[in-house]
This record gives C-alpha cells, sequence and structure tokens, in this order.
C-alpha cells in the first residue's frame, strides 16, 4: 500500500479498495482489519511520504462506510477520530504532485477523512471540536510554503458540514474564526506572512462561497458576518 509506484498505488491498489467498500463488498470483519492495518500505517514511519497520506485517503472510505452502514463502536470511532486528527496535526510533509512518483498529499486526504467523519452523525462534540482544532493547525502552517493543489478547498468541506451539524453554537464558531485569522505572535518573514495570507484565503473565500449558497438560513446567517471579518483579517 506504500509502493512509491503510482499505478500500483493509486490507480490498483486505492482504485479497487474504493470500488469495493462503496459496492458493499467487504464484510465486517474486513472493514475492521482495513481499519486496524491503515490507523498503524497513519502512525508508522514514513520515508519516503507515500504510506501516510495513501492510508488517511483509505481511511476516508473506512469512514465512509461506518457513516452509512454503521460497524464500529464508539471507542473505536473515537479512535480513528484521535489517530486521524494526530495525524492532521502532524503532518510536515507539503509535497503534492510528481509526474513520475504521483501523489504525495497528506494535508489534502487527511481532509477527506475529516470529511467523512464530520458527515457522521454519530461524532460528539467533543470530536467536532478534535476535529476542527486539527484543521485549524494547517489551514495556514508556519513557515513560508504556499499551497496551490487544493488543500484549502479540501480542509474547508469538513468545516462546511459540521457547522451544519448544530453541535456548536454560533458563539463558538465566532471564535473559533476570531482565533483562526488572527495574526501569529510572531512577525515571521515577508514570504512567510505571504504564504499565510494565500493559504487562509484558499480556506475562507471558497467557504464564504459555499455559505452563501447555503439553504441552511441559521448556518448562513451565523457564518457569513464571521467569514467577512475573518477574511477582511487575513488580508491585513
Amino acid at each position: 500500500m506504500s509502493s512509491p509506484d503510482p499505478v500500483e498505488r493509486d490507480e490498483l491498489a486505492f482504485e479497487a479498495l474504493q470500488a469495493w467498500m462503496r459496492a458493499g463488498e467487504l464484510d465486517t470483519a474486513t472493514m475492521q482489519e482495513l481499519r486496524t492495518r491503515l490507523t498503524s500505517q497513519l502512525q508508522a514511519p514514513d520515508p519516503q511520504g507515500f504510506a501516510r497520506p495513501f492510508a488517511a485517503l483509505v481511511l476516508a472510505d473506512v469512514a465512509r462506510v461506518d457513516r452509512i452502514t454503521p460497524y464500529l463502536s464508539d471507542e473505536q470511532r473515537a479512535q480513528l477520530v484521535g489517530a486521524a486528527t494526530d495525524y492532521l496535526r502532524g503532518v510536515s510533509d507539503y509535497r503534492g504532485f510528481d509526474e513520475k512518483q504521483g501523489w504525495r498529499h497528506g494535508v489534502a486526504h487527511a481532509a477527506d477523512l475529516m470529511l467523512q467523519l464530520s458527515l457522521n452523525p454519530a461524532l460528539t462534540r467533543a470530536e467536532h471540536e478534535q476535529i476542527l482544532a486539527a484543521i485549524a493547525n494547517q489551514v495556514a502552517p508556519p513557515g513560508e510554503h504556499f499551497y496551490h493543489y487544493g488543500e484549502g478547498e479540501r480542509l474547508m468541506a469538513p468545516i462546511f458540514y459540521l457547522s451544519r451539524a448544530k453541535s456548536l453554537q454560533c458563539s463558538d464558531w465566532d471564535a473559533w474564526f476570531a482565533r483562526l485569522a488572527a495574526a501569529p505572535a510572531s512577525s515571521g518573514t515577508q514570504q512567510g506572512r505571504l504564504a499565510r495570507k494565500h493559504n487562509l484565503n484558499g480556506l475562507l473565500q471558497p467557504l464564504y462561497i459555499n455559505i452563501s449558497e447555503s439553504k441552511d438560513e441559521a448556518q448562513r446567517n451565523c457564518l457569513k458576518p464571521l467569514l467577512l471579518r475573518a477574511l477582511k483579517q487575513a488580508s491585513e
């Protein structure tokens, strides 16, 4: 599953596993085995940078199966949330696509896993907060890296759906966006400040568009002014 060959990894292994899971062809024992192995892979050393992002991507479909046809216990689901958020918070390899080796897309693949977890009605408020904290940690990471493989839009998706879940009050979202947009204590380099502005806007702008078009009036009324404020702060 951690092959450096993109055909073996992305086209054969991932596409086959996803097709089987979405067709309901894997029994519960097999799903549990996948969850266990992939969670371990998510936490193991990954010198080439393929194994962990691949594990996160497949775990997104493992989580999707549980969302549609629950098979995890509350404890197992909490363990999955913990492993997933730990992984997202710890991503430091920001490589994306390579013509020869394919994708190492850790942040985006972790965001896909966050999306499937955020859609699961069995998650608790505390788990929602755990997901949001992990996302906030990677929206504008320290340093001078500019996201340019759609990471902001991928991170945006779980935020959008969590804001529809009603587990958090508007005041909670107010505080979350204020922390997200607040200037860091250290001014850093000019390049770092430009990267932060770019990366914040890469999430806030598509989220604003999606919230503006939402048919959920409460979601729209709460988040639109908060997003406008955050966008203004990010541009300063």
